[in-house]
């Protein structure tokens, strides 16, 4: 096991390979050159299009937003998620230029943080890595990933975090926020200064927030989490140590269709707390002896099929460690190491109508419900290595990085439930049957190599170089815990997939036309490994369909092209570019399941590679410091993703549908933003801006949601030094200022060739508007 040999992998690495360039760049302060501050950097110097996030960016969002959806105003970037902090994971999404969440790749100070599904199999979110007042910057490239990302998920472009160092002084904070809906959060953070080259700080955040729907009890969402981070500075290099400890506790929101939004409106909730009404129409719903006589059909305009007494909660227990060194072997020769280890438990808990027998002959005293108890693990542990060598007008790279993964997912029902209680724990004892259990080993191996040169002082460089990615999963069909093991006919498959190519090769140009200008282009091939999880992944078939399938599937791959232009001087900065991709063997699920029964192989559900896309779009982003207090960031972009083929759609039987020429699910041609921030004297404000075209969600495009508009608002008063506090500020962040009702992120596992009656369960409504206010103080 990798766990048993990762000292002696760190140390073989330093004599073979090197740091990520994006691992390089300037320290997140060294941007704020002016008052107002940058809000954003683009990536002047790069052969590709990236865009560097930096923490003021985040004043304009509430204390504790994720930083993924704080990058929702960046061109060619959609990040949606049902709440106002973008926390919650079954609806945080990101759509990256026709790509969505589990296409790109995500690092935290060069981690793999693997593919962001909400089944998480191979990582974690960034808002479970990192607390945000503890990030750096954030860095995203928009198409082209570099060649030194850890990632086999990113077709598109990638997110790599860096989180902040500690500071030079000693130092408390501390922040305390309230807001809509019972939110409270309170942030504290320690840094120790600097002493003989160690520095460190501690960290920790609670938070809780009530759901905003119609459910009255058990809707609350709680949040505790632990970042540490420790360097030490010596000559000729640095020792970094970094620990995060996440517990999340999400109450969930339904998914709606457009069906039911026509009937019961935008926030439409759980029955909670009211049992008896919830059993009348649960009745309704299973057949027995018993539920003719008890049935209540649900009052108009409710149908018995919409009645929920919770949708459920979502738990997350993570702890993220790593240990990380760079090294300046000699001026001209640096190397970095870093070992890293990830465990997650997860559960998702949720009311359902089946039968719950109360242990006597009678089936009076029964019950029509059940719970349905999802469970996920994830114990994996790395190996990265990086080597630079300046030699000449050359830099070349080096690297590889090393995982070895075991996840878990299994589906229990318990079936002696007798009264409601909250499900915000993970359920203790044995359940009664397993519906499926699987366990999958993974095994990654990625290396790369590259050159960049420099010519004619620098004014021209050219990256090139390839990435070789070896990634296999061996899956196998358990019996699990429960009383009764799964059934044969709803039990996962045993099988193995394996993803390879050891030549994926990236090539770039850059080139400083004159003084504040500059042209470059990129061209990559990218392969991503075969998804996991229990929704998402080719492995969560029968067995039977298994035996037909696995030997045919083909791995996913991207062709990408993208050029542009930069102005880059004091007070502007512009950004335009173009790109062309190819996404081809796009691997497709067929499932002939209700929308709410994705995850059940006994509904003959499978995996098709079913085509290739084409993405062609334009973006601009333009950031303007007209005066030392005022920053205006704009950002335009229009992406043109159409399916190349129709599509064979297979259930009972097969069916060709017109999809070819189509735009593709879940991605929206056009995309407009504005920040505009002012900093004056002590006072802050913020305001933001972002249009969000039309989204399809059925293959032909015949359903669809409307382009819509929302704002966000922040403004501030920092009362600086006051006697012992070196700091002290207000705050007040307005989220969705208009109060603008949309329909928020997709679930990408429901997608369907057409949806005539509206009938598919495929979005969550958007949070209304809710306003925090937070004071935060300095010692």
């Amino acid at each position: 096991m990798l766990q048993k040999s990762v000292v002696t992998l760190a140390v073989a690495a330093s004599f073979s390979v090197l740091a990520p360039a994006e691992a390089q760049a300037a320290a997140p302060g060294e941007a704020d050159s002016s008052e107002a501050g940058d809000i954003v950097v683009v990536g002047s110097g790069q052969t590709r299009s990236v865009s560097t996030l930096v923490p003021s960016n985040l004043e304009v969002l509430p204390p504790g937003t994720s930083v993924q959806k704080a990058l929702n105003f960046l061109p060619g970037v959609m990040a949606q998620s049902i709440d106002a902090l973008g926390v919650n994971e079954q609806s945080l999404s990101l759509q990256v230029r026709g790509f969505n969440t589990t296409h790109l790749g995500y690092t935290l100070d060069g981690m793999p943080l693997g593919d962001g599904a909400y089944n998480n199999y191979n990582g974690l979110t960034i808002s479970r890595a990192l607390i945000s007042e503890n990030l750096g910057r954030a860095d995203l490239a928009t198409g082209i990933a570099g060649l030194g990302i850890a990632s086999t998920s990113n077709l598109g472009g990638a997110l790599t975090y860096i989180s902040s160092d500690p500071h030079q002084d000693m130092g408390l904070a501390v922040s305390q926020t309230f807001g809509s809906e019972d939110a409270l959060r309170t942030f504290v953070r320690f840094d120790t200064g600097e002493h003989g080259g160690f520095s460190a700080y501690l960290s920790g955040q609670y938070s809780e927030q009530d759901l905003f729907v119609n459910q009255r009890a058990w809707n609350k969402s709680t949040g505790k989490q632990f970042n540490g981070k420790l360097k030490y500075e010596f000559t000729g290099g640095t020792i970094t140590a970094f620990a995060d400890f996440s517990r999340t506790n999400q109450a969930d929101d339904a998914y709606l269709s457009k069906e039911m939004l026509g009937r019961l409106g935008w926030d439409w909730g759980g029955y909670a707390p009211d049992w008896q009404s919830y059993l009348g129409v649960a009745y309704c719903g299973v057949t027995g002896p018993t539920a003719p006589d008890k049935c209540v059909p649900a009052p108009s305009p409710q149908k018995n099929s919409d009645v929920t007494f919770t949708n459920g909660q979502i738990l997350r227990n993570d702890d993220l460690f790593y240990v990380a060194g760079d090294f300046d072997i000699t001026k001209s020769l640096t190397a970095r190491v870093q070992v890293y280890h990830h465990e997650d438990k997860g559960a998702g808990n949720n009311w359902i109508v089946g039968w719950s027998k109360q242990g006597t002959p009678a089936t009076d005293d029964d019950v029509p419900v059940q719970i349905r108890d999802t469970r996920y693990t994830i114990d994996r542990t790395g190996a990265l290595a990086s080597l630079n060598w300046d030699v000449g007008f050359n830099h070349f790279q080096a690297g590889f990085w090393l995982e070895d993964n075991t996840s878990s997912a299994a589906r229990y029902i318990w079936t002696n439930v007798t009264g409601p209680f909250s499900l915000a724990h993970f359920l203790k004892g044995q359940p009664d049957t397993a519906q499926w259990v699987q366990e999958t080993k993974w095994k990654t191996r990625q290396f790369y190599v590259q050159d960049t040169v420099k010519l004619f002082d620098e004014a021209l460089s050219i990256d090139f170089g390839f990435k070789g990615t070896y990634s296999k999963s061996d899956a196998e069909a358990q019996n699990g815990i429960a009383k009764t093991p799964p059934p044969a006919s709803s039990q996962f498959a045993t099988g193995s997939l394996t993803a390879k190519d050891y030549f994926l090769p990236q090539v770039g140009v850059h080139w400083q036309v004159a003084p504040q200008h500059e042209l470059f282009a990129s061209y990559a091939e990218n392969m991503a490994m075969y998804q996991g999880g229990f929704k998402l992944g080719p492995q969560s078939v029968s067995q039977a369909v298994w035996d037909v399938q696995g030997k045919t599937l083909k791995p996913e791959t991207s062709r990408s092209f993208e050029g542009g232009y930069r102005f880059v001087t004091g007070p502007l900065q512009v950004a335009l570019s173009g790109y062309w991709v190819d996404f081809d063997n796009r691997l497709l699920q067929y499932n002939p399941c209700p929308t709410n029964q994705q995850q059940n192989p006994g509904c003959g559900n499978s995996f098709h590679n079913a085509g290739s896309v084409t993405s062609k779009g334009v973006e601009l982003g333009v950031l303007w410091k007209p005066l030392p207090w005022l920053n205006w960031y704009n950002s335009a972009s229009y992406n043109k993703s159409t399916y190349d083929d129709d599509l064979n759609w297979c259930t009972a039987t097969c069916v060709v549908k017109a999809t070819a020429g189509k735009q593709q699910v879940d991605t929206p041609k056009e995309m407009f933003a504005s920040v505009l921030t002012v900093k004056q004297g002590g006072f802050s404000a913020s305001l933001q801006g972002k249009y969000t075209g039309r989204r399809y969600y059925t293959y032909t495009n015949d359903q669809s949601f409307g382009g819509y508009t929302t704002f966000d608002l922040g403004l501030g008063y920092d009362f600086g030094t006051l006697g012992a506090l070196k700091g002290a500020k207000l705050s007040l962040n307005i989220t969705n200022l208009t109060n603008k009702r949309y329909a928020s992120n997709f679930d990408s596992s429901v997608f369907a060739p057409d949806d005539a009656a509206g009938t598919i369960l495929v979005f969550h409504s958007s949070a209304p508007r809710q306003a925090f206010g937070t004071l935060s103080i300095g010692f």
